[in-house]
């Protein structure tokens, strides 16, 4: 599974529409919209990388209002959360 953080700049007159369009693009998990030099973050899984061309270029950057966008692939999670989560397996509550 790759899983990559695509940060998206923004037109500013489709800031109210954008975050509910990047997150219905597949391959999307997550988008969050935020403050500082970036509109949104988008959080993407997916199978295989090579897919992440599509998921960025032709899904997320192609979304009308997006002006650019910065993918960064992630190498390893250090996430509490997911550990957790592996040891749940079968652990029902």
């Amino acid at each position: 599974m790759t899983h990559a953080i695509v940060l998206v700049e923004a037109e500013r007159d489709t800031m109210s529409e954008l975050g509910s369009a990047l997150a219905q693009v597949p391959g999307v998990r997550e988008c969050y919209s935020v403050t500082g030099d970036w509109d949104f973050v988008c959080v993407v899984h997916t199978p295989r990388h090579e897919e992440l061309k599509t998921i960025v270029t032709g899904g997320i950057a192609s979304v009308s209002g997006v002006v650019k966008t910065q993918t960064m692939v992630a190498f390893e999670v250090y996430s509490q959360h997911d550990l957790e989560g592996m040891f749940d397996l079968g652990n029902p509550e």
